[in-house]
């Protein structure tokens, strides 16, 4: 059959073949467990939708009629557990590949996921459900997160169930279990194409992570993402390394890719080895991947001839700039050029180097015909080429496209700032050269982006404050050749304490345990005094052009 998400588009091309516009064409209930995965199954039942494997060597392979079966047996189980439309339930499940299925029946259900990575802390986990007024909670029995849920539970009434993977535990619901016993059979409930579907918490310039919704159409603004960035395969197989816990896993994972006929690859592992995902893309034959600039890097520092890479026939990259000599390294390995893309959790895939147009390295690329974007001064006037200003998206018509956020589910006031004059501000500074290839210059906001998190400052200051050596203290983010951008610490002592390695170490323990430890900050420098306005507030862009003269080593 055709690849299924022509149903759902209209797509125009120029004369060199290269796409000029798509226009989305689904009809105002469009779900995607029941209209793509459901619909496979029928037409196609054996074909293979996901295949999985993890460090220990267990191997599984699931077809669309395995999804479309198992997400019906998990709705069922959502459902017998109080979980309806519009009910909010977070996923902690690392890589497991029960995180497919428990998706896809939250889909069925019209409720809400909310994903999250499992780094996150008690105090991490506690905000989320009071926040987004959490029901369930489905984790990994692994990385101490069912005690961090416990913990969190006390503190949480609105928190009713908690569920684990892979085997039981004391006080939570033995989700697997309650799979075999769960009916396969399960009736559409219809949803709204506005209906919230997901929600992924991001962070931000100040205070706690914000929480990004996106409603039931947003799979289908990844059809450009998959088709014509990652060009995955008909009948291929995929992989893109991400935990399921951060939007770049909705962007790697699933909707494009099944949308696009490529099964997906899952790799459940705790800690990267460059020789490991080699051995994965050539064991499973993987014909697309995609990563960010930091794991090419280690990539070709690998021996790549002792790996048979010829299944690969296209890989992408995101999250940071790729430098041109691992570009070159890997090109002259593997004969693949990396072409790179942008977007936020906020967004699908805004700029990229598609296929069949010329690629530049370093660039973002260009607007993707989706959507219209332009670079603007801070009246909102579009600049010139090679001149730096903000990234502004413009909505096409008189409604919000599709795969644009539909709000911040914690603050309606930020999502009006962001959408402020009708245009949505991405907050990302840029310039275009004059052939219109994006150049990502910097976060306009003081928002962090290493190893491709995204780190509010607030956070971490939030956390370092509560350390009685520290009196004040400001977060800013500086250059790493290997993580875009380090997280450093610039503290003001409180008395009776001395500044020394011993102290920095015990600075940065203690805030691995209050918060994700991609958080922490890998530099802390202790000084007499802050850079302030009259006001009193923290100058980080004083801090920022200080450091500019510094070295700092990861």
């Amino acid at each position: 059959m055709n690849v299924i998400y022509q149903k759902f588009c209209k797509e125009t091309f120029n004369d060199q073949g290269e796409l000029a516009d798509l226009e989305i064409t689904c009809g105002e209930h469009f779900n995607f467990a029941y209209d793509v995965v459901d619909e496979i199954a029928k037409e196609e039942p054996d074909r293979t939708a996901l295949v999985w494997c993890d460090k220990h060597g267990e191997e599984r392979t699931f077809t669309f009629r395995d999804l479309s079966t198992l997400s019906s047996q998990a709705a069922n189980v959502f459902r017998k557990f109080g979980i309806g439309h519009g009910d909010k339930v977070m996923l902690i499940l690392k890589r497991h590949y029960q995180y497919w299925y428990a998706l896809l029946g939250l889909h069925k259900l019209g409720a809400v996921a909310i994903p999250a990575t499992h780094m996150l802390t008690e105090r991490d986990i506690a905000y989320r459900v009071k926040t987004a007024d959490i029901r369930i909670i489905l984790c990994t029995p692994e990385e101490n997160i069912p005690a961090y849920v416990e913990e969190a539970r006390k503190e949480c009434p609105e928190l009713s169930v908690c569920m684990t993977v892979k085997g039981g535990r004391d006080g939570f619901i033995d989700f697997d279990r309650e799979m075999q016993e769960a009916d396969t059979a399960f009736e559409r409930v219809m949803t709204q194409n506005d209906d919230p579907m997901l929600l992924y918490f991001t962070s931000g310039t100040t205070g706690e992570p914000k929480g990004v919704l996106h409603d039931y159409a947003y799979p289908l603004g990844h059809i450009i993402t998959a088709e014509y960035w990652q060009c995955v395969v008909d009948g291929g197989l995929h992989l893109t390394l991400a935990d399921t816990g951060w939007a770049k896993a909705a962007w790697g994972k699933i909707y494009g890719q099944w949308l696009c006929g490529s099964a997906v690859m899952a790799y459940d592992y705790d800690h990267f080895y460059a020789n490991e995902i080699l051995h994965i893309i050539e064991k499973y034959r993987v014909t697309s991947f995609c990563a960010p600039p930091t794991i090419y890097r280690y990539l070709v520092r690998t021996k790549l001839s002792k790996y048979d890479l010829s299944s690969l026939q296209q890989v992408t990259t995101a999250g940071e700039a790729m430098s041109e000599d691992t570009f070159r390294a890997f090109r002259d390995a593997t004969g693949l050029e990396i072409r790179e893309g942008f977007g936020q959790t906020e967004t699908t895939l805004t700029l990229a180097n598609l296929k069949h147009a010329k690629l530049r390295v370093g660039s973002m690329g260009k607007p993707t015909p989706y959507y219209h974007l332009d670079i603007v001064d801070d009246d909102n006037n579009p600049v010139g080429p090679n001149q730096e200003g903000e990234i502004i998206l413009l909505p096409r018509g008189n409604s919000r496209q599709v795969g644009l956020f539909s709000g911040y589910a914690d603050d309606p006031e930020q999502y009006r700032y962001v959408w402020r004059d009708g245009i949505y501000h991405t907050g990302d500074l840029a310039y275009k050269d004059e052939e219109g290839y994006y150049w990502f210059v910097s976060r306009k906001d003081d928002v962090i982006k290493s190893s491709g998190y995204r780190i509010g400052p607030s956070e971490v200051e939030n956390i370092l404050s509560m350390h009685p050596a520290v009196l004040e203290c400001a977060v800013t983010g500086v250059p790493s050749e290997k993580r875009g951008y380090l997280v450093k610490a610039t503290i003001v002592l409180s008395e009776g304490y001395t500044a020394g390695d011993q102290l920095k170490t015990d600075i940065q323990d203690f805030v691995k345990r209050e918060a994700a430890p991609y958080k922490y900050p890998r530099v802390i420098e202790f000084v007499d005094s802050l850079p302030k306005t009259t006001n009193g507030k923290i100058r980080r862009d004083e801090i920022r052009r200080m450091d500019r003269t510094k070295l700092f080593r990861d």
